[in-house]
Protein backbone atom coordinates (compact mmCIF):
# COMPACT_ATOMS: atom_id res chain seq x y z
CA UNK A 1 0.00 0.00 0.00
CA UNK A 2 2.73 2.24 0.85
CA UNK A 3 3.53 2.37 -2.93
CA UNK A 4 0.67 3.56 -4.27
CA UNK A 5 -0.01 6.68 -5.82
CA UNK A 6 -2.95 8.86 -6.68
CA UNK A 7 -2.61 8.65 -10.24
CA UNK A 8 -3.14 4.82 -10.13
CA UNK A 9 -6.52 5.21 -8.90
CA UNK A 10 -10.17 5.34 -10.39
CA UNK A 11 -13.18 5.87 -8.94
CA UNK A 12 -16.56 5.62 -11.02
CA UNK A 13 -20.29 5.86 -10.47
CA UNK A 14 -22.46 3.57 -11.77
CA UNK A 15 -25.91 5.49 -12.25
CA UNK A 16 -28.95 5.10 -14.73
CA UNK A 17 -32.79 4.46 -14.63
CA UNK A 18 -33.99 1.62 -12.66
CA UNK A 19 -33.67 -1.83 -14.43
CA UNK A 20 -30.84 -0.25 -17.21
CA UNK A 21 -28.22 -3.06 -15.59
CA UNK A 22 -25.90 -1.57 -13.39
CA UNK A 23 -26.09 -4.00 -10.72
CA UNK A 24 -25.31 -6.81 -13.84
CA UNK A 25 -22.97 -4.94 -15.22
CA UNK A 26 -21.11 -4.49 -11.85
CA UNK A 27 -21.31 -8.64 -10.77
CA UNK A 28 -19.90 -9.00 -14.44
CA UNK A 29 -16.98 -6.99 -14.36
CA UNK A 30 -16.13 -8.77 -10.72
CA UNK A 31 -16.20 -12.07 -12.59
CA UNK A 32 -14.08 -10.73 -15.33
CA UNK A 33 -12.06 -9.18 -12.87
CA UNK A 34 -11.14 -12.78 -11.68
CA UNK A 35 -12.93 -11.73 -7.81
CA UNK A 36 -15.74 -14.59 -7.92
CA UNK A 37 -16.19 -18.14 -9.66
CA UNK A 38 -19.62 -16.73 -10.95
CA UNK A 39 -22.23 -14.11 -12.08
CA UNK A 40 -24.63 -13.51 -9.80
CA UNK A 41 -28.28 -12.54 -11.33
CA UNK A 42 -30.48 -10.36 -9.44
CA UNK A 43 -33.63 -12.22 -9.86
CA UNK A 44 -32.11 -14.66 -7.85
CA UNK A 45 -30.92 -12.39 -5.22
CA UNK A 46 -26.85 -13.65 -5.30
CA UNK A 47 -25.43 -10.65 -6.49
CA UNK A 48 -22.38 -8.83 -4.70
CA UNK A 49 -23.98 -5.38 -4.56
CA UNK A 50 -27.26 -6.10 -3.91
CA UNK A 51 -26.77 -7.82 -0.70
CA UNK A 52 -29.66 -5.94 1.92
CA UNK A 53 -32.61 -8.32 2.41
CA UNK A 54 -34.60 -5.57 0.86
CA UNK A 55 -32.67 -5.56 -1.99
CA UNK A 56 -32.82 -9.66 -2.51
CA UNK A 57 -36.55 -9.46 -1.92
CA UNK A 58 -37.84 -6.30 -4.34
CA UNK A 59 -34.88 -6.82 -6.60
CA UNK A 60 -33.81 -3.67 -7.05
CA UNK A 61 -30.61 -1.62 -5.27
CA UNK A 62 -31.65 0.58 -2.74
CA UNK A 63 -28.87 1.78 -1.39
CA UNK A 64 -24.97 2.48 -3.07
CA UNK A 65 -22.54 -0.10 -2.51
CA UNK A 66 -18.81 -0.01 -2.69
CA UNK A 67 -17.15 -2.26 -5.06
CA UNK A 68 -12.91 -2.55 -4.65
CA UNK A 69 -11.16 -4.12 -8.08
CA UNK A 70 -7.07 -4.15 -8.44
CA UNK A 71 -6.29 -4.33 -12.01
CA UNK A 72 -2.88 -3.81 -14.10
CA UNK A 73 -1.78 -1.73 -11.31
CA UNK A 74 -4.62 0.29 -10.96
CA UNK A 75 -7.11 0.46 -8.11
CA UNK A 76 -10.52 1.01 -9.16
CA UNK A 77 -13.41 1.96 -6.80
CA UNK A 78 -16.84 1.32 -8.41
CA UNK A 79 -19.81 2.74 -6.82
CA UNK A 80 -23.28 0.62 -7.75
CA UNK A 81 -25.70 3.78 -6.98
CA UNK A 82 -29.96 2.99 -7.17
CA UNK A 83 -31.67 4.30 -10.40
CA UNK A 84 -35.24 4.35 -8.42
CA UNK A 85 -36.56 7.56 -7.65
CA UNK A 86 -36.77 7.30 -4.27
CA UNK A 87 -33.48 7.00 -3.60
CA UNK A 88 -32.01 9.46 -5.87
CA UNK A 89 -30.37 10.40 -3.01
CA UNK A 90 -28.02 7.96 -2.95
CA UNK A 91 -26.94 8.67 -6.87
CA UNK A 92 -26.11 11.93 -6.21
CA UNK A 93 -23.91 11.68 -3.49
CA UNK A 94 -21.98 8.88 -5.44
CA UNK A 95 -21.67 11.13 -8.20
CA UNK A 96 -20.29 13.72 -5.75
CA UNK A 97 -17.38 11.58 -4.34
CA UNK A 98 -16.43 9.63 -7.74
CA UNK A 99 -14.03 10.81 -10.30
CA UNK A 100 -16.56 9.59 -13.34
CA UNK A 101 -19.83 8.93 -13.60
CA UNK A 102 -20.69 5.86 -15.89
CA UNK A 103 -24.23 6.78 -16.89
CA UNK A 104 -26.04 3.30 -18.34
CA UNK A 105 -28.88 3.69 -20.97
CA UNK A 106 -30.47 0.44 -21.97
CA UNK A 107 -30.41 -0.13 -25.73
CA UNK A 108 -34.12 -0.89 -25.67
CA UNK A 109 -35.69 1.83 -23.69
CA UNK A 110 -33.37 4.20 -24.08
CA UNK A 111 -33.44 7.63 -22.22
CA UNK A 112 -35.30 7.69 -19.38
CA UNK A 113 -36.55 10.11 -16.49
CA UNK A 114 -33.63 9.02 -13.64
CA UNK A 115 -31.18 8.65 -17.08
CA UNK A 116 -31.60 12.80 -17.20
CA UNK A 117 -31.59 12.64 -13.28
CA UNK A 118 -27.85 11.32 -13.52
CA UNK A 119 -26.76 13.62 -16.32
CA UNK A 120 -27.95 16.32 -14.21
CA UNK A 121 -26.01 15.12 -11.37
CA UNK A 122 -23.31 14.98 -12.95
CA UNK A 123 -23.50 18.45 -14.89
CA UNK A 124 -24.09 19.76 -10.81
CA UNK A 125 -20.54 18.14 -9.87
CA UNK A 126 -18.51 18.64 -12.94
CA UNK A 127 -18.08 15.26 -13.17
CA UNK A 128 -16.77 13.63 -16.46
CA UNK A 129 -18.95 11.52 -18.07
CA UNK A 130 -18.81 7.65 -19.97
CA UNK A 131 -22.18 6.68 -21.45
CA UNK A 132 -22.27 2.59 -21.63
CA UNK A 133 -24.98 1.46 -24.19
CA UNK A 134 -26.75 -1.77 -22.14
CA UNK A 135 -28.76 -4.66 -23.22
CA UNK A 136 -27.51 -5.06 -26.58
CA UNK A 137 -28.42 -8.79 -26.56
CA UNK A 138 -32.00 -7.82 -25.72
CA UNK A 139 -34.67 -7.65 -28.70
CA UNK A 140 -35.30 -4.30 -30.33
CA UNK A 141 -32.29 -3.04 -29.46
CA UNK A 142 -30.50 -0.11 -31.00
CA UNK A 143 -27.36 1.33 -30.49
CA UNK A 144 -27.49 3.95 -33.42
CA UNK A 145 -30.80 5.80 -32.09
CA UNK A 146 -30.01 6.00 -28.53
CA UNK A 147 -26.37 7.26 -29.21
CA UNK A 148 -28.35 9.68 -31.63
CA UNK A 149 -31.01 10.15 -28.50
CA UNK A 150 -27.51 10.79 -26.15
CA UNK A 151 -25.81 13.43 -28.65
CA UNK A 152 -29.54 15.11 -28.89
CA UNK A 153 -30.46 15.64 -25.49
CA UNK A 154 -26.88 15.30 -23.73
CA UNK A 155 -23.96 16.26 -25.59
CA UNK A 156 -22.69 16.16 -28.97
CA UNK A 157 -19.34 15.23 -27.17
CA UNK A 158 -21.06 12.07 -26.63
CA UNK A 159 -18.82 9.73 -28.98
CA UNK A 160 -18.24 5.82 -29.41
CA UNK A 161 -15.65 3.92 -28.69
CA UNK A 162 -16.98 0.62 -28.66
CA UNK A 163 -19.07 -0.19 -31.86
CA UNK A 164 -21.63 -3.90 -31.37
CA UNK A 165 -20.92 -6.20 -33.86
CA UNK A 166 -24.53 -7.13 -34.28
CA UNK A 167 -27.54 -7.12 -31.63
CA UNK A 168 -30.50 -8.82 -30.12
CA UNK A 169 -30.00 -12.54 -30.55
CA UNK A 170 -27.28 -11.86 -33.12
CA UNK A 171 -24.86 -10.15 -31.32
CA UNK A 172 -21.31 -11.21 -31.61
CA UNK A 173 -19.06 -8.97 -29.95
CA UNK A 174 -17.75 -5.44 -29.80
CA UNK A 175 -15.11 -3.19 -32.09
CA UNK A 176 -12.36 -0.84 -30.21
CA UNK A 177 -12.12 1.55 -32.79
CA UNK A 178 -9.32 3.06 -30.45
CA UNK A 179 -7.20 -0.24 -31.15
CA UNK A 180 -9.02 -0.87 -34.30
CA UNK A 181 -9.65 -4.51 -33.08
CA UNK A 182 -12.92 -6.74 -33.02
CA UNK A 183 -13.67 -9.18 -30.31
CA UNK A 184 -16.14 -12.14 -30.74
CA UNK A 185 -17.82 -13.78 -27.92
CA UNK A 186 -18.99 -16.76 -27.06
CA UNK A 187 -22.47 -16.15 -25.90
CA UNK A 188 -22.43 -18.28 -22.58
CA UNK A 189 -21.59 -15.84 -20.21
CA UNK A 190 -18.20 -17.16 -19.53
CA UNK A 191 -16.28 -13.66 -21.21
CA UNK A 192 -14.08 -15.62 -23.47
CA UNK A 193 -13.31 -14.07 -26.85
CA UNK A 194 -11.31 -13.89 -29.46
CA UNK A 195 -9.34 -11.12 -30.87
CA UNK A 196 -10.11 -10.35 -35.21
CA UNK A 197 -9.84 -7.92 -37.57
CA UNK A 198 -12.77 -5.67 -37.90
CA UNK A 199 -15.95 -6.82 -39.79
CA UNK A 200 -15.65 -5.46 -43.68
CA UNK A 201 -18.96 -4.17 -43.62
CA UNK A 202 -17.74 -1.96 -40.44
CA UNK A 203 -15.02 -0.48 -41.28
CA UNK A 204 -16.00 2.46 -42.97
CA UNK A 205 -18.03 2.88 -39.42
CA UNK A 206 -15.00 2.07 -37.21
CA UNK A 207 -12.76 4.33 -39.53
CA UNK A 208 -15.30 7.49 -39.21
CA UNK A 209 -15.36 6.90 -34.94
CA UNK A 210 -11.82 6.64 -34.74
CA UNK A 211 -11.93 9.98 -37.06
CA UNK A 212 -14.12 11.80 -34.86
CA UNK A 213 -11.74 10.55 -31.63
CA UNK A 214 -8.71 12.17 -33.13
CA UNK A 215 -10.37 15.20 -34.42
CA UNK A 216 -12.05 15.89 -30.57
CA UNK A 217 -8.61 14.85 -28.66
CA UNK A 218 -5.75 17.08 -30.78
CA UNK A 219 -8.17 20.19 -29.74
CA UNK A 220 -6.75 19.50 -26.30
CA UNK A 221 -2.71 20.95 -27.71
CA UNK A 222 -1.88 22.99 -29.98
CA UNK A 223 0.68 21.48 -31.75
CA UNK A 224 -0.75 18.64 -32.26
CA UNK A 225 -4.01 20.37 -33.96
CA UNK A 226 -1.92 22.16 -36.42
CA UNK A 227 -0.10 18.50 -37.13
CA UNK A 228 -3.29 17.26 -37.99
CA UNK A 229 -4.48 20.11 -39.72
CA UNK A 230 -1.39 19.85 -42.10
CA UNK A 231 -2.06 16.05 -42.71
CA UNK A 232 0.60 14.72 -40.68
CA UNK A 233 -0.03 11.79 -38.82
CA UNK A 234 -0.77 11.79 -34.42
CA UNK A 235 1.58 9.25 -33.09
CA UNK A 236 -0.68 6.36 -30.88
CA UNK A 237 1.33 8.17 -27.49
CA UNK A 238 0.54 11.40 -28.60
CA UNK A 239 -3.48 10.35 -29.13
CA UNK A 240 -3.68 8.68 -26.06
CA UNK A 241 -2.50 11.34 -23.90
CA UNK A 242 -4.67 13.90 -25.28
CA UNK A 243 -7.70 11.67 -25.09
CA UNK A 244 -7.51 10.90 -21.51
CA UNK A 245 -6.96 14.65 -21.26
CA UNK A 246 -10.13 15.23 -23.51
CA UNK A 247 -12.12 12.45 -21.11
CA UNK A 248 -11.22 14.59 -18.28
CA UNK A 249 -11.81 17.82 -19.39
CA UNK A 250 -15.41 16.36 -20.50
CA UNK A 251 -14.23 17.39 -24.34
CA UNK A 252 -14.76 13.86 -25.08
CA UNK A 253 -17.67 11.61 -23.47
CA UNK A 254 -16.90 8.01 -24.87
CA UNK A 255 -19.88 6.11 -25.35
CA UNK A 256 -19.19 1.93 -24.65
CA UNK A 257 -21.52 -0.72 -25.03
CA UNK A 258 -22.48 -4.73 -24.90
CA UNK A 259 -24.30 -6.84 -22.47
CA UNK A 260 -23.79 -7.61 -18.60
CA UNK A 261 -25.95 -10.84 -18.85
CA UNK A 262 -24.18 -12.24 -21.98
CA UNK A 263 -20.59 -11.07 -20.18
CA UNK A 264 -20.05 -9.04 -24.00
CA UNK A 265 -17.56 -6.59 -24.00
CA UNK A 266 -16.87 -6.53 -20.16
CA UNK A 267 -12.99 -7.19 -20.60
CA UNK A 268 -12.80 -4.51 -22.84
CA UNK A 269 -14.59 -2.07 -20.56
CA UNK A 270 -12.37 -2.74 -17.42
CA UNK A 271 -9.35 -2.32 -19.81
CA UNK A 272 -10.72 0.89 -20.85
CA UNK A 273 -11.75 1.89 -17.59
CA UNK A 274 -7.92 1.10 -16.26
CA UNK A 275 -6.08 2.98 -19.36
CA UNK A 276 -8.39 6.28 -19.76
CA UNK A 277 -10.96 7.24 -16.78
CA UNK A 278 -9.44 10.12 -15.09
CA UNK A 279 -7.30 9.68 -11.40
CA UNK A 280 -7.90 12.23 -8.86
CA UNK A 281 -4.23 13.49 -10.03
CA UNK A 282 -5.91 13.91 -13.64
CA UNK A 283 -9.33 15.73 -12.05
CA UNK A 284 -7.30 18.29 -10.17
CA UNK A 285 -8.05 20.53 -7.16
CA UNK A 286 -11.01 20.00 -5.05
CA UNK A 287 -12.84 23.18 -3.81
CA UNK A 288 -13.33 23.42 0.05
CA UNK A 289 -13.82 26.22 2.59
CA UNK A 290 -11.67 27.68 5.58
CA UNK A 291 -14.34 30.09 7.13
CA UNK A 292 -15.05 32.22 4.33
CA UNK A 293 -11.75 31.46 2.09
CA UNK A 294 -11.96 29.15 -0.36
CA UNK A 295 -9.17 26.21 -0.58
CA UNK A 296 -8.21 24.25 -3.16
CA UNK A 297 -7.46 20.96 -2.28
CA UNK A 298 -4.28 18.66 -4.32
CA UNK A 299 -4.46 14.91 -4.41
CA UNK A 300 -0.78 14.97 -2.80
CA UNK A 301 -0.11 12.11 -0.69
CA UNK A 302 2.13 15.12 1.33
CA UNK A 303 -0.08 16.92 2.02
CA UNK A 304 -2.33 17.04 5.36
CA UNK A 305 -5.20 14.13 5.40
CA UNK A 306 -8.45 15.41 4.17
CA UNK A 307 -11.56 13.23 3.57
CA UNK A 308 -15.13 13.54 2.90
CA UNK A 309 -17.97 11.18 4.38
CA UNK A 310 -20.69 10.31 2.12
CA UNK A 311 -22.20 7.36 3.61
CA UNK A 312 -23.06 6.00 6.87
CA UNK A 313 -24.21 1.71 6.60
CA UNK A 314 -25.37 0.05 9.62
CA UNK A 315 -23.91 -3.46 9.27
CA UNK A 316 -25.74 -6.04 11.74
CA UNK A 317 -22.56 -7.27 12.13
CA UNK A 318 -19.68 -5.27 12.02
CA UNK A 319 -22.26 -2.50 13.28
CA UNK A 320 -21.98 1.05 11.77
CA UNK A 321 -19.84 1.85 8.98
CA UNK A 322 -18.61 5.58 7.31
CA UNK A 323 -17.79 5.28 3.79
CA UNK A 324 -15.44 8.10 2.86
CA UNK A 325 -13.50 9.69 -0.07
CA UNK A 326 -9.77 10.97 0.61
CA UNK A 327 -8.95 13.82 -0.92
CA UNK A 328 -5.33 14.61 0.14
CA UNK A 329 -2.72 13.06 2.16
CA UNK A 330 -2.20 9.52 3.66
CA UNK A 331 -3.37 8.11 7.13
CA UNK A 332 -2.13 5.00 8.69
CA UNK A 333 -4.85 2.76 11.19
CA UNK A 334 -2.11 1.88 13.51
CA UNK A 335 -1.98 4.30 16.61
CA UNK A 336 -3.59 7.54 14.61
CA UNK A 337 -7.10 8.79 15.70
CA UNK A 338 -8.90 10.79 12.98
CA UNK A 339 -10.55 14.41 13.76
CA UNK A 340 -14.02 15.27 12.75
CA UNK A 341 -13.02 18.85 11.23
CA UNK A 342 -17.42 19.24 11.44
CA UNK A 343 -17.83 18.51 15.30
CA UNK A 344 -14.50 19.40 16.84
CA UNK A 345 -14.62 15.33 17.80
CA UNK A 346 -11.89 12.98 17.53
CA UNK A 347 -12.56 10.09 16.60
CA UNK A 348 -10.72 6.18 17.38
CA UNK A 349 -9.65 4.49 13.50
CA UNK A 350 -9.87 0.56 14.46
CA UNK A 351 -9.10 -0.37 11.09
CA UNK A 352 -9.56 0.99 7.09
CA UNK A 353 -11.61 -1.50 4.88
CA UNK A 354 -11.64 -1.69 1.23
CA UNK A 355 -15.10 -3.07 0.36
CA UNK A 356 -16.88 -5.39 -1.80
CA UNK A 357 -20.84 -5.28 -1.30
CA UNK A 358 -20.83 -6.73 2.30
CA UNK A 359 -17.21 -7.88 2.82
CA UNK A 360 -14.93 -5.90 3.59
CA UNK A 361 -10.69 -5.98 3.21
CA UNK A 362 -8.56 -4.83 6.34
CA UNK A 363 -5.35 -2.25 4.98
CA UNK A 364 -3.55 -0.61 6.98
CA UNK A 365 -3.08 2.54 5.44
CA UNK A 366 -5.30 4.81 2.94
CA UNK A 367 -4.02 7.56 0.47
CA UNK A 368 -5.85 10.36 -1.90
CA UNK A 369 -7.88 9.04 -3.93
CA UNK A 370 -8.96 5.79 -1.91
CA UNK A 371 -12.87 5.18 -0.88
CA UNK A 372 -13.08 3.16 1.79
CA UNK A 373 -15.39 1.91 5.14
CA UNK A 374 -14.56 3.12 8.82
CA UNK A 375 -15.97 0.92 11.56
CA UNK A 376 -17.82 2.31 14.54
CA UNK A 377 -17.26 6.27 14.14
CA UNK A 378 -19.15 8.18 16.67
CA UNK A 379 -19.69 11.52 15.85
CA UNK A 380 -19.27 11.63 12.00
CA UNK A 381 -22.22 12.08 9.74
CA UNK A 382 -22.71 12.45 6.10
CA UNK A 383 -21.03 15.41 4.79
CA UNK A 384 -18.62 15.75 7.60
CA UNK A 385 -15.18 16.75 6.76
CA UNK A 386 -12.29 14.44 8.28
CA UNK A 387 -8.54 15.36 8.63
CA UNK A 388 -5.88 14.57 11.21
CA UNK A 389 -5.70 16.85 14.35
CA UNK A 390 -3.75 20.10 13.69
CA UNK A 391 -3.62 19.17 9.81
CA UNK A 392 -6.31 20.53 7.29
CA UNK A 393 -8.81 22.69 8.86
CA UNK A 394 -11.29 23.57 6.36
CA UNK A 395 -14.41 22.09 5.16
CA UNK A 396 -15.93 20.23 2.13
CA UNK A 397 -19.41 21.50 0.93
CA UNK A 398 -22.02 19.02 2.51
CA UNK A 399 -23.51 16.86 -0.05
CA UNK A 400 -26.90 17.76 -1.08
CA UNK A 401 -29.89 15.31 -0.65
CA UNK A 402 -33.23 16.29 -2.63
CA UNK A 403 -36.07 17.20 -0.17
CA UNK A 404 -38.77 14.49 1.07
CA UNK A 405 -42.28 14.21 -1.26
CA UNK A 406 -44.23 11.82 0.28
CA UNK A 407 -45.12 11.47 4.41
CA UNK A 408 -46.98 9.33 6.75
CA UNK A 409 -48.01 9.63 10.33
CA UNK A 410 -46.35 6.24 12.23
CA UNK A 411 -47.40 4.78 15.18
CA UNK A 412 -45.86 2.47 17.69
CA UNK A 413 -47.98 -1.21 17.80
CA UNK A 414 -47.43 -1.62 20.93
CA UNK A 415 -45.87 0.12 24.34
CA UNK A 416 -42.76 -1.63 23.34
CA UNK A 417 -42.38 -0.81 19.98
CA UNK A 418 -43.07 2.78 21.73
CA UNK A 419 -40.03 2.94 23.73
CA UNK A 420 -37.53 1.67 20.76
CA UNK A 421 -38.99 3.61 18.42
CA UNK A 422 -36.42 7.27 18.95
CA UNK A 423 -33.38 5.36 19.20
CA UNK A 424 -34.65 3.21 15.70
CA UNK A 425 -35.53 6.48 14.22
CA UNK A 426 -32.45 8.06 15.05
CA UNK A 427 -30.21 5.91 13.97
CA UNK A 428 -32.38 5.48 10.69
CA UNK A 429 -32.14 9.15 9.87
CA UNK A 430 -28.58 9.34 10.36
CA UNK A 431 -28.25 6.27 7.86
CA UNK A 432 -30.83 7.96 5.35
CA UNK A 433 -30.64 11.80 4.45
CA UNK A 434 -33.60 11.81 2.31
CA UNK A 435 -36.14 10.78 5.54
CA UNK A 436 -36.98 13.49 8.09
CA UNK A 437 -38.74 12.73 10.85
CA UNK A 438 -40.64 15.35 13.27
CA UNK A 439 -43.55 15.48 15.78
CA UNK A 440 -46.37 18.32 14.81
CA UNK A 441 -46.74 20.06 17.48
CA UNK A 442 -50.49 20.82 16.12
CA UNK A 443 -51.82 17.52 15.48
CA UNK A 444 -49.31 15.68 17.78
CA UNK A 445 -48.35 13.36 14.51
CA UNK A 446 -45.08 11.73 14.41
CA UNK A 447 -44.65 12.62 10.21
CA UNK A 448 -41.80 10.32 8.81
CA UNK A 449 -41.40 12.23 5.42
CA UNK A 450 -39.38 10.23 2.35
CA UNK A 451 -38.95 10.07 -1.28
CA UNK A 452 -41.83 7.99 -2.20
CA UNK A 453 -44.06 4.96 -0.58
CA UNK A 454 -41.92 2.62 -1.63
CA UNK A 455 -38.81 4.38 0.48
CA UNK A 456 -41.31 4.70 3.61
CA UNK A 457 -42.28 1.02 2.95
CA UNK A 458 -38.64 0.01 2.98
CA UNK A 459 -37.73 2.20 5.93
CA UNK A 460 -40.21 0.36 7.95
CA UNK A 461 -39.30 -2.93 7.04
CA UNK A 462 -35.84 -2.21 7.50
CA UNK A 463 -36.24 -0.35 11.28
CA UNK A 464 -38.39 -4.18 11.68
CA UNK A 465 -35.12 -6.23 10.87
CA UNK A 466 -33.13 -4.51 12.56
CA UNK A 467 -34.34 -2.99 15.58
CA UNK A 468 -37.34 -5.03 16.35
CA UNK A 469 -39.84 -2.69 16.00
CA UNK A 470 -43.04 -2.22 14.18
CA UNK A 471 -44.59 0.94 13.52
CA UNK A 472 -48.24 1.16 11.47
CA UNK A 473 -48.50 3.81 9.51
CA UNK A 474 -51.65 5.98 8.88
CA UNK A 475 -52.33 9.31 6.96
CA UNK A 476 -51.16 12.65 8.34
CA UNK A 477 -53.79 15.16 9.95
CA UNK A 478 -53.78 18.47 8.27
CA UNK A 479 -53.72 21.53 10.71
CA UNK A 480 -56.43 23.47 8.37
CA UNK A 481 -56.24 27.13 9.33
CA UNK A 482 -58.73 30.40 8.75
CA UNK A 483 -57.98 33.55 8.03
CA UNK A 484 -59.42 36.73 7.04
CA UNK A 485 -59.16 37.96 3.60
CA UNK A 486 -60.58 41.82 3.62
CA UNK A 487 -60.11 44.42 6.42
CA UNK A 488 -62.62 44.63 9.02
CA UNK A 489 -63.42 47.39 11.99
CA UNK A 490 -65.21 46.26 15.14
CA UNK A 491 -66.27 48.72 18.18
CA UNK A 492 -65.97 47.25 21.83
CA UNK A 493 -67.59 48.69 25.02
CA UNK A 494 -67.16 47.97 28.61
CA UNK A 495 -68.85 49.22 31.72
CA UNK A 496 -68.78 48.09 35.44
CA UNK A 497 -70.77 49.47 38.05
CA UNK A 498 -69.95 47.80 41.49
CA UNK A 499 -70.29 50.29 44.10
CA UNK A 500 -68.76 54.06 43.82
CA UNK A 501 -67.11 54.98 40.61
CA UNK A 502 -67.70 52.48 37.53
CA UNK A 503 -65.75 51.84 35.03
CA UNK A 504 -66.22 52.43 30.91
CA UNK A 505 -64.30 52.01 28.30
CA UNK A 506 -64.48 52.35 24.54
CA UNK A 507 -62.21 50.19 21.89
CA UNK A 508 -61.76 50.69 18.05
CA UNK A 509 -59.74 47.50 16.69
CA UNK A 510 -58.90 47.21 12.90
CA UNK A 511 -58.11 43.91 11.55
CA UNK A 512 -56.58 43.59 7.92
CA UNK A 513 -54.29 40.72 6.13
CA UNK A 514 -51.09 40.78 5.37
CA UNK A 515 -48.92 38.69 3.22
CA UNK A 516 -48.70 34.57 3.68
CA UNK A 517 -46.14 33.66 6.58
CA UNK A 518 -45.93 37.09 7.29
CA UNK A 519 -47.27 36.21 11.17
CA UNK A 520 -48.59 38.67 13.49
CA UNK A 521 -48.03 42.72 13.92
CA UNK A 522 -49.82 45.20 16.38
CA UNK A 523 -49.97 48.60 15.28
CA UNK A 524 -51.45 51.41 17.92
CA UNK A 525 -52.81 54.51 16.32
CA UNK A 526 -53.72 56.26 19.28
CA UNK A 527 -52.77 60.22 19.00
CA UNK A 528 -51.58 62.78 21.53
CA UNK A 529 -51.46 60.37 24.47
CA UNK A 530 -55.20 60.31 25.37
CA UNK A 531 -55.07 56.75 26.59
CA UNK A 532 -52.48 55.94 29.29
CA UNK A 533 -49.37 53.54 28.01
CA UNK A 534 -50.18 50.91 30.43
CA UNK A 535 -53.44 49.83 29.21
CA UNK A 536 -52.25 49.13 25.58
CA UNK A 537 -50.21 45.94 26.06
CA UNK A 538 -53.74 44.73 27.15
CA UNK A 539 -54.98 45.22 24.12
CA UNK A 540 -51.87 43.75 21.72
CA UNK A 541 -52.13 40.51 24.35
CA UNK A 542 -56.27 40.03 23.65
CA UNK A 543 -55.25 40.68 20.06
CA UNK A 544 -52.45 38.59 19.45
CA UNK A 545 -53.98 35.34 21.73
CA UNK A 546 -57.24 35.64 19.61
CA UNK A 547 -55.65 36.63 16.15
CA UNK A 548 -52.75 33.59 16.11
CA UNK A 549 -55.43 30.99 17.00
CA UNK A 550 -57.82 32.03 14.58
CA UNK A 551 -56.80 34.14 11.74
CA UNK A 552 -52.77 34.55 11.44
CA UNK A 553 -51.17 30.71 11.36
CA UNK A 554 -52.10 29.90 7.90
CA UNK A 555 -51.10 33.78 6.15
CA UNK A 556 -50.50 35.72 8.46
CA UNK A 557 -52.65 38.50 9.85
CA UNK A 558 -51.98 42.39 10.12
CA UNK A 559 -53.65 43.98 13.21
CA UNK A 560 -54.19 47.72 13.57
CA UNK A 561 -55.34 48.53 16.11
CA UNK A 562 -57.29 52.16 17.15
CA UNK A 563 -58.07 52.59 20.23
CA UNK A 564 -59.69 55.75 21.78
CA UNK A 565 -61.09 55.25 25.32
CA UNK A 566 -63.89 57.89 25.67
CA UNK A 567 -63.86 57.89 29.58
CA UNK A 568 -62.15 55.99 32.28
CA UNK A 569 -63.06 55.94 35.84
CA UNK A 570 -63.55 54.40 38.69
CA UNK A 571 -65.38 55.23 41.86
Amino acid sequence: MGARQPENTRSFALCAHGGAGKTSLAEAMLFCNGQTTRMGVVQNGNTVSDFQSEEQKRQISISTSLLTLERKGKMLFALDAPGFADFTGEMSAAIRVADTAVILVSAVGGIEVQTSRAWEYAEHHNAPVTFYISKMDRENADFDKVLADIKDQFSPNALPVFLPIGSAEKLKGIVDVIKNKAYLYNLDGTGKFTEAEVPADMADAAAKAHEALVEAAVEMDDELMEKYLEGESISDQDFIRTLKKAIASKRIMPVLTGSATQNVGVHQMLDFITDYFPSPVDIGAIEAFDGDNKVEVLPDVNAPFSALCFKVMVDPYVGKLSFIRAYSGTLSSEGTNIYNVKKGDDERISSFKLMCGKDGKDVKEIIAGDIVAIPKLQSTKVGHTLATKGGAGYLFPHIEFPKPVYSVAVVAKTRADEDKMGNAISKTLEEDRSLTFEKNPETHDNVLSGMGDMHIDIVLSRMKERYGIELETKTPQVPYRETIRKTAEAQGKHKKQSGGHGQYGDVYIRYSPLERGAGFEFVDSIKGGAVPNNFIPAVERTSRVHGVRSFSRLPGCRFQSRIIFWKLSRS
